[in-house]
């Protein structure tokens, strides 16, 4: 081998591992870990501070503001910052963030170069070779590799800011449930005292012979479910608070609630907004393309290396002889040879994927417009449904009561007739708090539909 060839060999492999160095010493973190990125998506959806703690004393300042939260009565808005700034199930995602960027940080880190060598010795002859290689593929491939895991990280950043929005829709809807099982404990609770209240009055009228025993039976039923009913409210009420307490990771004797649910709105937002702004928000529907657009980078560099897998290349030298006979030196290169794998399978493979999400895309595209018309019939018919309970239901019980109440003062209907119409008015309540509820949690829904459909987002 000339020196020439030597010298022209050396220098470009002292330019390719310089080259490779430069390139390598390019992957850094950032700064906040990708954190902004998903603090921007998730402050266009929600109004709350979303923070990601990691020092003790970033720790200690969390704390000291859900202390602060939780020493005053809490709203639904309240609640959801809590949930935010302490749920460890939440926290625990945000270091998705750092795992995806220590993958994109080490995609543009290349193999360390190896080194290997062979010593043998036979009366006084010797051989030994000594060699240093390096992965040549791995830097053909390296730029293609960052951009794929670049876009793996952005597509965990929109699934991270999800997972937050998910987050304090469930918290809210939790809230709602756990303020309205309170309400409901409450109606409950005057409605068995006056179940009580006509069953003993029913019990003494029949020992003073003035009551028949059907009349006492009926009285005695309606006490019966109304205990029954008081009960499963109750349970209803723990079952809540537990579930929003398990949200907010505080203890249950730590929330202290509004006491009443919200009123309606004034007025309601036409639909024709919220479908076109479906194609604007919906994250899964911007996460599914990101990963459509990295399978295809994927597919790309699939073609391009289905031959050759392994290509190192790197000086050698080699003795052969005495010991102090001189090396021979040389350049050593290894690559796998395609003799029974061509790699079709893998790009096979590869196509078969991305056209699955291809689909997938579009299957998504059609049933994100599908899925807000239905979520906002059902928010638009419980806002119908509970504004006729609260203008004519829940009025027009009150005055039959009142009217009894007048008749029941001049001697004209019993007092089983009274207690009975008081009942009645306390349930006509009992059914708005209810649809009150079911309204908010259908607002709340329409509103996470407006983001992104949970399950497609935990399928990415």
């Amino acid at each position: 081998m000339s020196t020439n060839t030597q010298t022209f060999k050396s220098r470009t492999l002292i330019a390719l591992i310089s080259v490779s160095f430069a390139l390598g010493g390019c992957a850094t973190f950032s700064k906040d870990g990708g954190f902004g990125a998903v603090q921007d998506t998730t402050q266009k959806h929600i109004k709350q501070e979303v923070v990601w703690p990691k020092t003790e004393g970033e720790k200690n300042k969390v704390t000291e503001r859900v202390n602060e939260l939780l020493s005053k009565r809490l709203n639904a808005d309240q609640a959801v910052q809590v949930a935010l700034l302490n749920n460890k199930g939440l926290q625990a995602d945000f270091y998705n963030l750092g795992i995806s960027e220590s993958d994109l940080v080490q995609a543009g880190r290349l193999p360390n170069p190896k080194f290997s060598m062979l010593y043998t010795r036979n009366d006084g002859d010797y051989k030994i070779e000594q060699i240093l290689t390096f992965n040549i593929f791995s830097l053909l491939t390296m730029p293609r590799m960052q951009a794929i895991e670049r876009q793996r990280f952005v597509q965990i950043q929109k699934r991270t800011a999800f997972e937050v929005i998910k987050i304090a829709n469930h918290t809210r809807i939790a809230y709602f449930n756990a303020v309205a099982a309170t309400e409901q404990v409450r109606y409950s609770e005057q409605v068995k005292e006056s179940a009580e209240a006509s069953a003993e009055l029913a019990r003494r009228m029949v020992k003073a012979g003035n009551f028949n025993k059907l009349q006492q039976a009926r009285e005695q039923s309606f006490y019966a479910d109304a205990a029954l009913d008081y009960a499963n409210a109750g349970n209803k009420q723990v079952s809540a608070y537990e579930a929003l307490s398990r949200l907010l990771g505080v203890s249950v004797d730590q929330l202290n609630l509004e006491e009443r649910l919200p009123d309606l709105p004034e007025s309601l937002t036409d639909l024709q907004p919220f479908e076109k702004s479906a194609f604007e928000q919906r994250l899964d529907l911007q996460a599914i393309k990101l990963e459509t657009e990295a399978l295809a980078k994927q597919l790309g560099l699939t073609k391009t290396t289905r031959l050759i897998n392994v290509l190192e290349i790197g000086p050698a030298r080699v003795l052969e002889g005495r010991r102090g006979d001189p090396y021979k030196k040389g350049v050593e290169l290894s690559f796998e040879l395609p003799i029974f794998d061509w790699g079709t399978a893998r790009v096979a493979r590869a196509e078969s994927i991305y056209m699955q999400s291809v689909n997938r895309a579009a299957y998504v595209a059609i049933n994100a417009q599908s899925e807000i018309r239905e979520a906002y019939n059902t928010y638009r018919t419980n806002y119908d449904v509970t504004k006729h309970i609260r203008d004519e239901i829940v009025p027009l019980r009150k005055k039959i009561l009142q009217e009894n109440q007048l008749r029941y003062n001049g001697m004209l209907t019993s007092p089983f007739e009274l207690l009975g119409d008081a009942r009645a008015q306390v349930a006509s309540v009992q059914n708005y708090i209810e649809s009150l509820r079911e309204f908010w949690v259908a607002d709340s829904t329409l509103q996470m539909t407006l983001i992104g459909n949970e399950n497609m987002m935990e399928g990415n």
